[in-house]
């Protein structure tokens, strides 16, 4: 019985998006209610570019796993789509950016659910640690969308704890 292992390698684009995605949560940790501008060009610009991945990076999931998704386009396309407008709309970003991240942190988290099953070819543990971030994920897409005033003084801090979170999922991916 022959069993064989997925090919394995290193994946520099995931080890990039992870160390971005904890640099921004290190950037959203630093004084919170005077970084809301900050947060918004940097988000804004990091949404461009993590739309840009997600399109990229389906066609190499689908050569590994052969799962294959239309939903990493969607969100791929739907980040683009909120970064561009968060580029351009600076003051409405400040208002809207507490619903904008919990519909975000909401799409991203079920996408990451939905497709958590392609992880397991990988690792259970890996498989498990996703599952975990896209729970927290919705969890705190849940109370930025029902909370969004105490949303707007806590956000930087509650955008850090998730980015950091799915950054160290990105560099776990890179080594897998």
């Amino acid at each position: 019985m022959d069993t064989q292992q997925p090919k394995r390698g290193f994946n520099w684009s995931s080890l990039i998006l992870g160390i971005l995605f904890i640099i921004v949560a290190l950037l959203s940790f630093q004084d919170p209610i005077g970084n809301l501008v900050a947060i918004v060009i940097v988000i804004g610009a990091f949404a461009i570019i993590k739309g840009l991945f997600e399109i990229f990076v389906r066609n190499r999931v689908k050569e590994l796993t052969g799962y294959q998704s239309k939903m990493p386009i969607v969100i791929g396309v739907i980040d683009i789509i909120i970064g561009v407008f968060l580029l351009f709309n600076i003051g409405a970003g400040v208002i809207t950016l507490p619903f904008l991240f919990a519909f975000w942190f909401l799409f991203d988290s079920i996408l990451g659910l939905l497709t958590a099953g392609s992880a397991r070819t990988f690792s259970n543990g890996y498989y498990w640690f996703t599952v975990v971030v896209n729970i927290i994920g919705i969890l705190l897409g849940i109370y930025l969308l029902f909370n969004p005033l105490s949303s707007v003084l806590t956000l930087s801090f509650l955008v850090g704890a998730y980015f950091m979170l799915v950054g160290i999922t990105e560099i776990i991916y890179a080594f897998r």
